[in-house]
């Protein structure tokens, strides 16, 4: 999209980065320029079933949608309908949805933004705070693999303010279609392929998929002086990039002694970051994960010269010059 700020708010709830990895949570440095919502909630809406314009082309799942210009007058109560149901998980509040769409004004019939065109569907999690609550309200509940269609009322979007950047008047209505691809939560694990462990001189990492956090076994031998990442899940899903944002469950430990100093595993989050911050946090974890699939995890050994080196984050177990292993099953990138 255009902006970020079209659907996503300034810091996305229940994330946490490596920014200081001084605990277990820190702030997500993956947020958005504005936010798109009034500061307080609206009540929660009537949700009812129309009137909705009709799609006009491209009514498979995946594909672009062409939807035809609002006729008559809009409810003023959120209107949603499954167009296509899915058979996938059911998605709950405060889940992560990897998700197309496509946004347009209801008078008007204008498109103002869509992720189809793009290629790169959007990551965002169904929380207050996070995204306009048209979405909140109308995605939860629906499963993985359907198409739904919306009307956002601006008590649900943008409100009396509106988006004036995107051309969006405080008294418009938006139709939103939409396609959950997958959902993710703090359950939620890399189910990759298990890929043979046979290097002893590398910390041996356990192969769970349940959600739970995966052992490390760090070996009592010296650390390696290069960067080593490699598979221990391989999943099938497309090449992270230096320049995306990418959605995991991490665990963060220190070589000498293994004691862990910061995951997500157990604690109710998931981590969001962009890979080209992470360059500038702990180098050696941005270059592990760049190039590795989506859906995989994977054992990142960094030696000190591309993490924190002689200036260690202060109150933790990191100590100057410390090597430090990372285990990160990637679910999602954008």
């Amino acid at each position: 999209m255009r902006r970020r700020s079209l659907l996503l708010a300034a810091v996305p709830a229940g994330l946490v980065t490596l920014a200081g990895c001084g605990g277990s949570s820190g702030h997500s440095d993956a947020g958005a320029s504005s936010s798109p919502s009034a500061p307080s909630a609206p009540p929660p809406p009537k949700i009812v079933d129309g009137p909705l314009p009709p799609i006009t082309a491209g009514k498979r799942f995946g594909e672009k949608p062409t939807v035809a210009k609002g006729t008559g007058d809009p409810s003023k109560n959120l209107a949603v309908r499954t167009v296509i149901p899915g058979r996938g998980r059911a998605v709950a509040e405060n889940d992560f949805v990897q998700a197309n769409y496509l946004g347009q004004i209801w008078d008007t019939g204008k498109v103002f933004d869509n992720s189809y065109d793009r290629h790169a569907p959007l990551v965002m999690q169904l929380a207050q705070g996070s995204l306009i609550d048209g979405w909140r309200y109308g995605l939860t509940g629906k499963r993985t693999g359907s198409r739904v269609q919306i009307a956002v009322p601006p008590t649900w979007g943008y409100g009396k303010s509106g988006d004036p950047q995107a051309g969006i008047r405080g008294t418009d209505t938006l139709v939103f279609v939409v396609d959950l691809i997958d959902s993710f939560n703090s359950k939620s694990s890399a189910r990759g392929r298990v890929v043979p462990q046979n290097d002893h001189a590398l910390p041996r990492v356990g192969t769970n998929t349940d959600g739970a956090v995966p052992t490390v076994v760090v070996p009592h031998t010296a650390a390696p002086d290069k960067l080593v990442s490699a598979y221990v899940l391989e999943g099938d899903g497309p090449e992270l990039k230096a320049d995306q944002t990418v959605l995991c469950q991490f665990q963060g430990l220190v070589w000498d002694g293994g004691k862990t100093f910061q995951r997500t595993y157990g604690s109710g989050r998931l981590s969001q970051f962009s890979l080209s911050q992470m360059q500038q946090t702990v180098k050696g974890l941005a270059q592990g994960l760049t190039g590795k699939k989506v859906g995989s995890r994977v054992l990142v050994v960094v030696p000190p010269q591309l993490g924190y080196g002689d200036n260690p984050p202060s109150g933790g177990p990191i100590g100057k010059g410390a090597t430090l292993v990372f285990t990160v099953d990637i679910l999602a990138a954008m």
